[in-house]
C-alpha cells in the first residue's frame, strides 16, 4: 500500500509539472518570438521576408536536428521537472547535465525512479539559481575584471572549460564500462582527428556514438546470457 501511495503521489507531482512546464515554456516562446517583432514594428526596422527566411533556414537546418537529439537523449536523464527547467533556463550540456549526473552519483539514486526525478529537479533548480547569482555578480564585476578576462594567457582556458568538465565527469562512467566505451571513444576520436570540422558537431556525433555503445552493450548482454 505504501508503494502504491508513493506512485500515486509521484504521478500527481508529474502531472502538476507538465501543466506548469507547458505553461512557462509557452509563455517563454511567445515572449522570445514577439519581442524582436515588436521592436521591429516600433522602430520600423522589420527585416526583408526573403532574407529572414533564408537566414532562418540556414540556422534551422543545424539547430532543429540538434534540438531533437538533445531532447531524446537528455529527457530520460533529467526527468519531467528537470527537463522543463533545463530547456527553459538553458546551459544544458555545460551545466545542467553535469549537475544532475553528479547529484545522482552522490545520492546513489537509480534512473527511472521517483527519487531520481526529485533529485534531478532539485539539482537543475539549484544550478539555475546559482547560475543567475553568478551572472548577476559577473555583470557587477565585469568592468574591474575585464583586464583579467582578456588576458591572452587565460583566453585558451575559457575555450576548454566544457571539454575539461565533461572529460572529468565522463571518465568515471567510462571506466565502469570500459568494454562498451572503448570502441565509440576510439571511433569518435579518430573521426575528429581525420575530419577536424566534426569537432564542432558534437551534438550530432552523439547519435553514432550512442548507437555504437548500445549495440556493443546488447552484444555483451547476449553473450553473457548465452
Amino acid at each position: 500500500m505504501e508503494q502504491k501511495e508513493k506512485s500515486l503521489i509521484f504521478e500527481k507531482f508529474n502531472r502538476s509539472m507538465h501543466i506548469l512546464g507547458k505553461a512557462t515554456l509557452t509563455i517563454s516562446i511567445i515572449l522570445l518570438v514577439c519581442i524582436p517583432f515588436l521592436v521591429g514594428i516600433v522602430y520600423d526596422s522589420m527585416p526583408d521576408t526573403g532574407g529572414f527566411l533564408a537566414g532562418f533556414g540556414k540556422v534551422a537546418i543545424i539547430y532543429y536536428p540538434v534540438a531533437i537529439v538533445e531532447f531524446l537523449i537528455y529527457t530520460p536523464m533529467l526527468g519531467v521537472g528537470g527537463s522543463y527547467l533545463t530547456f527553459l533556463t538553458g546551459n544544458v550540456t555545460n551545466m545542467k547535465i553535469p549537475c544532475v549526473m553528479n547529484a545522482k552519483d552522490i545520492t546513489g539514486v537509480v534512473d527511472g525512479t521517483p527519487e531520481s526525478e526529485i533529485i534531478s529537479t532539485i539539482s537543475v533548480a539549484t544550478s539555475a539559481i546559482v547560475t543567475t547569482l553568478v551572472v548577476a555578480v559577473g555583470v557587477l564585476l565585469i568592468t574591474p575584471l575585464q583586464p583579467v578576462l582578456e588576458n591572452p594567457v587565460l583566453l585558451p582556458a575559457f575555450d576548454n572549460v566544457v571539454p575539461a568538465l565533461f572529460g572529468a565527469l565522463g571518465l568515471k562512467y567510462f571506466a565502469k564500462q570500459i568494454k562498451i566505451t572503448v570502441v565509440p571513444l576510439a571511433a569518435m576520436i579518430l573521426l575528429c582527428v581525420c575530419v577536424p570540422a566534426m569537432i564542432s558537431q558534437t551534438s550530432l556525433l552523439i547519435i553514432p556514438a550512442g548507437a555504437l555503445a548500445i549495440g556493443i552493450g546488447y552484444i555483451l548482454w547476449r553473450k553473457d546470457k548465452i
